[in-house]
């Protein structure tokens, strides 16, 4: 049985499979649509995507994708270990502009649920860190958005000295939250 924990944003969940092990290792079931269902949770996931990270101190988003094409993401650690974030971005929403974030390791399996509406990013935590996350909707990259990973008004703690992070070009200049203009999801 998987276990789904809403976090302190509860559209945000950490969900945990159960894994089954003996001797010669472990299986997890990393999705069942069924499963899924059966707690309230429609996503008809449309993509999968991989990420790789060589170094600890990397730091990915905060992205997120705005209508006609928004996404969900689905996110898990393959290797190594993250600390994922989620910052609602809902214009009108009585949490926008707060942010959760989580710990996630290959060891424990762990993933998190982001809706849609909310920005995503992460910071690796190890060297050789790889994540797979599913997505509800196509890229569509006409519709991303993102705001800036150290907008000092969100007071992220990512878990790295800001001056050591190692970012995108494209990272390094998001809008701070209050610069950017109204998302639509």
């Amino acid at each position: 049985m998987t276990t789904i924990t809403p976090l302190a944003l509860p559209e945000i969940l950490l969900i945990t499979p159960k894994r089954h092990g003996d001797a010669r290792g472990w299986f997890t079931e990393t999705w069942s649509r069924r499963a899924f269902q059966a707690a309230g949770l429609d996503h008809d996931f449309v993509q999968d995507n991989q990420a790789f990270s060589a170094k600890a101190g990397t730091v990915r988003g905060l992205h997120f994708q705005q209508a006609p094409h928004p996404q969900a993401k689905l996110v898990r650690v393959l290797s190594g270990a993250i600390h994922d974030v989620a910052v609602d971005v809902r214009a009108g929403s009585a949490t926008f502009g707060q942010w959760v974030g989580a710990r996630l390791t290959a060891e424990g399996g762990e993933q998190l649920l982001i809706p849609r509406g909310f920005a995503h990013g992460y910071c690796t935590l190890t060297d050789d860190c790889m994540l797979a996350y599913k997505v509800d909707g196509d890229y569509a990259p006409g519709t991303e958005g993102g705001v800036a990973w150290d907008d000092p008004d969100l007071a992220i703690a990512w878990g790295v000295d800001p001056d050591q992070a190692i970012t995108s070009d494209k990272d390094k200049v998001l809008p701070r939250l209050k610069d950017m203009p109204q998302a639509r999801f």
